[in-house]
């Protein structure tokens, strides 16, 4: 009996202390992995929203029309290219090509994307004035009259096209940064083509401008002059 006792003094105990022991362990070891899942898995506070990212490109809004005498630079009310209106502008040393719509009647209307609009208070091509275009600097529309310099594009040709099947080439012949008025525009009174872009985010109010003279005007293919516009709103 005394043996049967010392042994389990001796051998039994300890080995339980031990198993004891290590379950213990295990079930730390356990414990302290459960817990980075259990966080892992757990609901954290809802992060705050971002604030809503605006355009990054910088959009073309226009800037306000002045008022001028109705006489200055009118578009053809009759005769000849009384109905003609621009379609599509090519830059081609720009790699520019767009459709050219005419903007909706709205006061709040920011400029579509994936086209060009022009502006219906002045004239359209082979008129006396002014032919104003305008499209967003973005990747695709007139970023480019945005990046290249000044003197690059200055003797560059612009064709644009017209709803009456004629094509109209232009020379760049000046370049204006930082614009804050379309009266260079409204007071023109021989033919000329402008090409507007914006500088920075919107509300941003200067502007950069294009200025291109009439060389010539020949017939255009159809299906050329009068591409399918497929405007979009911007993101």
């Amino acid at each position: 009996m005394r043996t049967l006792l010392a042994w389990v003094s001796n051998r039994l105990l300890p080995a339980l202390v031990t198993a004891a022991g290590v379950a213990l362990l295990v079930a730390g070891l356990l414990s302290y992995q459960d817990l980075p899942e259990a966080a892992a898995f757990a609901p954290s506070a809802a992060p705050s929203a971002a604030p809503t990212a605006g355009p990054t490109e910088p959009p073309p809004s226009l800037l306000p029309i002045p008022t001028l005498p109705t006489s200055a630079s009118p578009a053809p009310s009759s005769g000849p290219g009384a109905a003609r209106v621009a379609t599509r502008v090519v830059v081609p040393a720009l790699r520019i090509d767009l459709p050219v719509v005419e903007p909706p009647d709205d006061p709040d209307h920011f400029p579509y994307c994936d086209v060009a609009e022009y502006l219906p208070q002045l004239s359209q091509p082979g008129s006396p004035g002014t032919t104003y275009l305008y499209a967003h600097a973005r990747e695709g529309m007139f970023l480019p009259l945005l990046r290249t310099a000044d003197g690059k594009m200055v003797g560059m040709l612009v064709q644009v096209y017209t709803s009456d099947n004629l094509v109209f080439l232009y020379e760049i012949t000046r370049v204006l940064r930082n614009q804050s008025s379309l009266d260079i525009a409204f007071e023109a009174t021989e033919e000329q083509l402008m090409l507007q872009t914006s500088e920075g985010p919107r509300g941003t109010i200067g502007k950069t401008m294009i200025i291109a003279g009439p060389i010539s005007v020949g017939p255009a293919d159809p299906k050329a002059a009068n591409p399918t516009a497929r405007p979009v709103a911007c993101q």
